[in-house]
């Protein structure tokens, strides 16, 4: 969730509860303004476009009032929630020798499995058609515009950023502040920079002047369904249901989105933050060209966001629960699926393990195995299942 859910129970700075309060009613109410700007990226051909800025394709604005925050946070304080979890989030030491080897590696040897590293919440580093790929980097402590407030991560980055290795490409699906840090947007332009590099920041319309801010020139804006092809690997911006804001006046002034991936050994997606929609069928379709069983089928991955889902009448439009995360594997025909986005902030109003939990009564329901939709410890080195690379029709 974003920045009004300002609420964790297990925040050592202990914020008094009618700062926690009036703190959540603050960003709420800044990201609900009106505003009278342009969007400059207005295209009428479009439906996702508004001339004030972006709506999605099958529930327009995703609008809360004040009133309903009100509601929200006097019912969560009343119940006590979120209540703590029965157990931590879990951990695992990254294969950083497999990690930093992996492009040497494919160089060497095309067929080198691709691998991929939860960091934690939506973090993830995929390393598939031999480039090195972040999504949502989130390494600060909090997410939140100020780190002496907001919510705190439970568990520490899967992988610090100094034994990151050189990143090609960061996607960034919406600017919200639990999915785009700045800070450690800056620490790894320069970690890269120190291995002689320079990452290629691929984001949504309107965020590229954000970059450009911070010194960052090397980023490029799409949008939904524009692709970018780096070093044989298209990144495409796909449609999703949620909004964007990061202060006062700009809500859904940027686009926001989901990523497909296609390299030549794994076919992946990233989700990012969405609420359910038709959007998923929708991708699928787009993809279908591309997936036939004689192209090796579809989606290898999908990384599909899990938590931050109670109340429901509150965030159902903008965070899917683990039951629609497992009908998004189905609608995206994902060969197998690993949930993100749980377990590493205190956002809404289930307990941080709750997640899990749910996914597998919802896998269940669906007759899924584990495999198929699974989650990770933070920190897990997953090696993956490559693509079939087909050969040429002589």
């Amino acid at each position: 969730m974003k920045p009004i859910a300002l609420q964790n129970r297990a925040n050592p700075l202990r914020l008094t509860r009618p700062f926690r309060w009036s703190a959540a009613a603050c960003w709420l109410a800044a990201s609900a303004l009106a505003h009278a700007q342009t969007n400059p990226h207005f295209d009428a051909a479009k439906a996702h476009h508004a001339r004030e800025g972006f709506q999605n394709n099958y529930t327009g604005a995703v609008n809360k009032s004040i009133g309903e925050l009100v509601r929200w946070q006097f019912e969560r304080l009343a119940q006590g929630l979120p209540k703590p979890p029965d157990a931590p989030t879990p951990l695992a030491a990254p294969d950083l020798e497999s990690i930093k080897r992996y492009q040497s590696d494919f160089a060497l040897n095309p067929l080198t499995p691709p691998m991929m590293t939860w960091v934690g919440h939506a973090t993830v580093l995929m390393q598939a058609g031999g480039l090195n790929v972040l999504t949502d980097p989130v390494f600060s402590k909090r997410a939140s515009p100020a780190q002496w407030v907001g919510p705190e991560r439970v568990q520490p980055p899967g992988i610090a950023i100094a034994d990151l290795p050189p990143i090609d490409v960061v996607v960034i699906s919406h600017n919200h502040y639990d999915h785009l840090d700045h800070q450690s947007v800056l620490d790894i332009a320069r970690h890269v920079e120190s291995l002689q590099g320079r990452p290629l920041f691929l984001v949504p319309l309107g965020l590229k002047a954000w970059f450009a801010d911070l010194g960052l020139p090397n980023t490029r804006e799409l949008d939904w369904w524009d692709t970018h092809t780096e070093r044989g690997v298209t990144f495409t911006l796909t449609p999703a249901q949620h909004w964007s804001s990061r202060g006062i006046g700009d809500r859904n002034q940027t686009l926001w989105g989901a990523w497909a991936v296609t390299a030549p050994d794994l076919h992946w997606y990233f989700a990012g933050d969405t609420g359910y929609s038709k959007d998923f069928l929708d991708t699928a379709a787009r993809f279908a060209p591309q997936h036939s069983a004689g192209q090796g089928g579809g989606f290898d991955l999908a990384l599909i966001p899990l938590g931050a889902y109670q109340p429901r009448w509150f965030l159902a439009e903008q965070h899917v629960n683990p039951e629609e995360a497992v009908q998004i594997h189905e609608d995206l025909k994902a060969k197998q699926s690993v949930g993100i986005h749980w377990g590493t902030f205190a956002l809404s109003d289930e307990s941080l393990d709750q997640p899990p939990k749910d996914l597998a009564i919802a896998r269940a329901a669906k007759n899924i195995s584990s495999g198929d939709f699974s989650v990770m410890a933070i920190g897990e080195t997953r090696v993956l299942t490559p693509r079939p690379l087909l050969k040429e029709t002589p």
